[in-house]
């Protein structure tokens, strides 16, 4: 047993602590994947303690062990699993009785439990007390650790804990329910055994199957009609919490019984009634202020940085006497059109490290609260709005996260929502336009954009709530997390994730689109060409500017940009960077010139803003597509979407610029 390493995985409610934990354990070092069959993240990681070996498991939050959500029922089936030795059960030491649910659950499996104690100091700025000695004797002498995830304290204690209870491995029984309940459970038990003789967890499958439990059921049927008449679920609950009362009871104690926390006090303000979604509006702008700011001050080093690379990347090739084409190529392509994107890099990042402060400090929940009357009035929960705020930063993850919603129908409906949010990708084509043509409002321009986005996926879901008459949403149950200091570590890991990943396409995705379209136009049917106007992408350019030019886009060069868009929106600016023979594109010199060869050719701001709606609204990337995919499990239904979609964004845009000509 000394060679095997320890498999833990770590189970508890959203917003306890948990991934912060995991990853105070685990550092930057994560293999991540998903689970095999669903697209629910798996998260691993390994440390060692004391020579031992200990593989990490990150589970998704959940409340309890029933499974409604995919990802309850990930979650669940991990526990399970034979190679899982034991359970780390974060709990929100603040909100104890709420967090013990899940942990008698857990325990009912019989499966070595830990309990961790996060957010300790938040229990003693609420002038509590937690009696640490009596506590894990009322859970069956389970290990009990007070931790800090944020300040890193109680971490080797933990680790000790898990390779300890390890080795001793008890099954002790905590809760004995009533009397009935108990005959029948044991009656279940010894049916159990001799249908499934390999059957581990026979108390816990009993309990299940006298909750009427939909799962265990299908897993594990049983003909027991007479003790099965009916579902024991509400009083299996009632006699659970009647416990978890004792035990609270027994081991919380209030210095200070009036104290009111600070939590309290900001959400009068921040989950106000009127005053909750303006507050939100505002601190969004403000984001989009110092994504501009801030990233534009930053962003000069990397223009400097660019350009001294490309003065030095022609110089070399022209002295090893490169052909004219292979300097064109490696210039004019790879470089100006990777080395655009990343002069964005500044803004990009300023941009997910105040998403990420949002994030850890607690607020993003809030948002979904404040959000559920709105959600509610066109025909979704307010838990459909956190998909939607995370598409801020990436729709991919977004997308993926409508899997927390119980229905299918409201998955589907807010998967056709999420992309209207504008994600990070579409931040350099508003750099750009906005900087050119709004000089003096570039932030607020910007944040129009995003406003719009989450507009017209509300106005979206009101028509399609009118469409699904009869159909409620159902009601918000959250439980808010404390507001807390933000983890410095915990935000960097988010952060350098988000970063990497946009390095990545850089690096892949905008690399491949920057040559294909250097080829497209320089080469035509004849091969290499002198003029840009005898390419494949001026004779594609030219077919589509007639059905572009209502919108205010009727420029060739960027039809095919917005072609090469839907491999990545950042290839948007990339591409024009090279159909437009611009260097640096994001730099002062070269913003100047862009603004120059559109301005000869009539487009101004009005276009602009039209342009920057379009690439808002329409087909999200490539990358998005086949997560929609796999997360709807049907080709039509995405087929449907991506043609709704880039109709919808022509549309609006024509809209936008036919008004706009009208009143400017």
């Amino acid at each position: 047993m000394s060679e095997q390493a320890i498999r833990v995985a770590f189970v508890g409610n959203p917003n306890c602590g948990k991934t912060t934990l995991f990853n105070a354990l685990t550092g930057a070092n994560l293999k991540v994947a998903n689970w095999p069959g669903v697209t629910v993240e798996k998260k691993e990681g390994t440390v060692t303690y004391k020579g031992k070996k200990l593989n990490l498991v990150d589970l998704p939050g959940i409340y309890s062990l029933t499974s409604y959500s995919i990802e309850e029922k990930v979650s669940r089936k991990c526990v399970m699993e034979d190679d899982i030795d034991v359970i780390v059960n974060v709990v929100d030491a603040s909100s104890l009785e709420r967090n013990l649910y899940l942990t008698m659950q857990l325990l009912e499996l019989g499966k070595p439990v830990i309990l961790a104690l996060n957010m300790m100091d938040v229990v003693k700025e609420r002038g509590m007390e937690i009696d640490n000695h009596r506590l894990p004797e009322m859970l069956g002498h389970i290990p009990v650790v007070p931790v800090s995830a944020r300040k890193r304290t109680g971490l080797n204690v933990l680790l000790h804990a898990v390779e300890h209870h390890f080795e001793e491995d008890t099954k002790s029984q905590v809760l004995k329910y009533s009397p009935d309940l108990e005959e029948k459970i044991e009656k279940l038990q010894i049916l159990l055994k001799e249908k499934y003789p390999d059957l581990n967890y026979l108390r816990w499958t009993a309990v299940k199957l006298l909750e009427d439990d939909e799962e265990t059921k299908k897993e594990y049927p049983l003909d027991a009609p007479d003790i099965l008449d009916k579902s024991y679920e509400k009083e299996i609950i009632n006699q659970k919490y009647n416990y978890i009362e004792e035990v609270v009871e027994e081991v919380l104690f209030y210095k200070n019984a009036s104290n009111e926390g600070k939590t309290d006090r900001v959400d009068k303000i921040l989950t106000h009634e009127f005053w909750g979604v303006p507050v939100f509006l505002g601190i969004m702008a403000l984001v989009f202020f110092l994504t501009f700011t801030i990233g534009d001050a930053v962003k000069g080093i990397f223009e400097i940085g660019l350009d001294e690379l490309l003065a030095g990347a022609s110089a070399l090739l022209t002295s090893l006497h490169a052909s004219d084409w292979v300097v064109s190529l490696v210039v004019d392509g790879v470089i100006s059109g990777v080395g655009g994107i990343l002069t964005f890099l500044p803004n990009i990042f300023i941009l997910f490290l105040a998403l990420g402060i949002l994030e850890d400090s607690g607020y993003m929940a809030r948002v979904a609260y404040v959000m559920d009357g709105i959600m509610g009035k066109v025909g979704l929960s307010g838990k459909a709005f956190l998909p939607m705020v995370l598409g801020f930063g990436c729709t991919v993850p977004a997308v993926m996260a409508t899997r927390t919603l119980e229905k299918e129908e409201d998955r589907k409906r807010t998967i056709l929502l999420t992309p209207f949010m504008s994600c990070s990708a579409r931040l350099p084509i508003y750099v750009l336009f906005s900087s050119i043509f709004f000089p003096e409002c570039a932030a607020l321009v910007a944040f129009s954009l995003y406003a719009l986005g989450l507009v017209a996926a509300i106005l979206l879901a009101l028509v399609l709530g009118k469409i699904k008459k009869g159909e409620s949403a159902g009601t918000l149950l959250m439980e808010l997390p404390e507001y807390k200091m933000p983890n410095a570590r915990t935000i960097a890991i988010y952060v350098w994730e988000k970063v990497k990943d946009y390095l990545s396409k850089a690096g892949t995705t905008i690399f491949v689109a920057s040559i294909v379209v250097w080829f497209v136009l320089n080469f035509g049917i004849h091969g290499l060409v002198t003029d840009v106007q005898d390419s494949f992408g001026a004779v594609l350019g030219r077919w589509l500017e007639p059905v572009l030019a209502p919108a205010g886009m009727g420029l060739w060069q960027i039809g095919v940009s917005l072609i090469a868009g839907l491999s990545a929106k950042e290839v948007v600016v990339s591409s024009m960077a090279v159909l437009f023979g611009i260097a640096n594109i994001n730099s002062a010199a070269g913003m100047g010139e862009m603004s120059a060869i559109l301005a000869s050719y009539g487009f101004g701001p009005v276009n602009a803003y039209a342009l920057m709606v379009f690439c808002l609204l329409y087909t999200p990337c490539m990358a998005t597509v086949g997560t929609i995919k796999k997360e709807s499990n049907s080709w039509s239904f995405t087929a449907k979407m991506v043609v709704f979609q880039l109709i919808f964004a022509y549309l609006a845009a024509v809209l936008f610029y036919q008004v706009g000509s009208l009143i400017f």
